[in-house]
């Protein structure tokens, strides 16, 4: 059975850090595991992903440089540091996987199959 869990959200300041972790269970082999972010009153959309099996990763361009994406394989869990954190930054944090022979490109640009329940990341001063 495929499980994500996501945890680590919590209130923050701005320009402090947060490290969320999504436990993924039953699928780590050769995954697209892929952090999402949705703001009260706006669409989903894609953080940053990383392969499980060679680490290839990708950002959306706003946390490129704050936010890094990694993997403990042995843990069968993706972390997303956040440093830097903005008052935009403020959403619902998702995991989500794919699995890699899906898709052609690293990207959040497909259906991914596998969704956790969300980790709220409130960034206020």
């Amino acid at each position: 059975e495929v499980q994500l869990q996501a945890s680590g959200g919590g209130l923050v300041q701005p320009g402090a850090s947060l490290r969320l972790s999504c436990a993924a269970s039953g699928l780590f082999d050769d995954y697209v595991i892929a952090w999402f972010r949705q703001a009260p009153g706006k669409e989903r959309g894609g953080v940053a992903c990383i392969t499980t099996k060679d680490g290839i990763t990708y950002y959306e361009e706003s946390v490129k440089g704050r936010f890094t994406i990694s993997k403990d394989n042995a843990k069968e869990t993706v972390y997303l540091q956040m440093n830097s954190l903005k008052l935009e930054d403020t959403a619902m944090y998702y995991c989500a996987a794919i699995e890699r022979r899906i898709i052609n490109v690293v990207t959040f640009l497909y259906e991914y199959e596998y969704w956790g329940q969300g980790t709220l990341v409130t960034v206020s001063s």
